[in-house]
């Protein structure tokens, strides 16, 4: 059976309770998440409310109606809601975190009052980076409205665009959320599953369960597209099970291939394979950084 994160969940298994962040750098994964999770609420009879700040409200109505969804009706009745957020969070002409946690709870209560079956709510938090009074409270809203959430009927999914946030900035945002969407896997088949993920705010594949004759192609093919991606390329092993010597070729293949100044890092790896890749003197091109498992990133 391949590892499952506790932490990070496919979109499809969230449930009420959950708070959580969704980083990600492209538009197609945004899109994926936020129509599956604003239609499963709708689907459950939930409350469901939207806050767009990079896209438009008719953007995300639209991603519904591609996915199947019609939300006419749920508007008309007010069971949807997608607004901007100038007219959520920044409604007062800034942002006050403890005004907006108790605006969540007011919304949750009313929802429940109302008839329905709970409260969802996604937000595109790209506003925090706007010069706006209050912006610098972000952080401290995130924690806070964790109590919200948890043993009640309800659910949150907050997003942060890498492409807006710096590495560090999305460090921070996402230690604020007890959970996390897992990406779409790029490979997810047998015993292995690779999956884009960020790292301590940057971006990374995921290997998870097993590389071997079978499945080395499947690396191949992700470690090409992770290529084009900019900076460091970030390859977590930390919930690898297995990998062969192909398998560890394929890696020092790709590093050779980046351009000077950009590294590939293979971080959590089991010692007996980093010892291995040392024996096979993969490890002897620059670009090639490998961390041991209990070492760091």
């Amino acid at each position: 059976m391949i590892a499952q994160s506790l932490r990070e969940r496919p979109v499809e298994d969230l449930d009420r309770g959950d708070h959580v962040c969704l980083a990600f750098a492209d538009d197609a994964e945004q899109r994926r998440v936020v129509s599956a999770y604003l239609s499963a609420g709708l689907s459950r009879g939930e409350r469901v409310l939207y806050f767009a700040d990079q896209q438009r409200p008719s953007t995300v109505l639209r991603w519904l109606r591609s996915a199947g969804v019609d939300p006419g009706p749920a508007l008309t009745r007010g069971q949807l809601r997608v607004v901007t957020a100038d007219d959520s969070y920044l409604a007062a002409g800034g942002f006050d975190a403890a005004t907006m946690v108790e605006t969540l709870e007011r919304e949750v209560d009313a929802s429940l009052a109302a008839g329905y079956t709970g409260f969802r709510v996604s937000g595109e938090m790209g506003w925090g980076l706007r010069d706006i009074p209050g912006a610098d409270q972000l952080a401290a809203y995130e924690t806070a409205v964790n109590a919200v959430f948890e043993s009640r009927p309800a659910s949150a999914i907050c997003q942060y665009d890498a492409r807006l946030f710096s590495p560090a900035e999305l460090r921070v945002f996402d230690r604020c959320h007890p959970g996390a969407v897992e990406l779409e896997p790029v490979y997810r088949h047998g015993l292995l599953r690779i999956v884009p993920a960020f790292r301590d705010g940057e971006r990374a594949l995921r290997v998870v369960g097993t590389v071997d004759l079978r499945t080395t192609g499947a690396l191949v093919d992700a470690l090409e597209a992770a290529l084009r991606w900019p900076g460091d390329v970030v390859v977590d092993m930390g919930a690898l099970e297995f990998i062969d010597l192909a398998g560890l070729r394929a890696l020092a293949h790709a590093a050779r291939r980046l351009p000077a100044g950009r590294r590939l890092r293979v971080v959590d790896l089991a010692p007996p394979l980093c010892h291995v890749i040392g024996l096979a003197g993969f490890d002897r091109h620059p670009a090639l950084v490998v961390t041991p498992r209990g070492a760091g990133a």
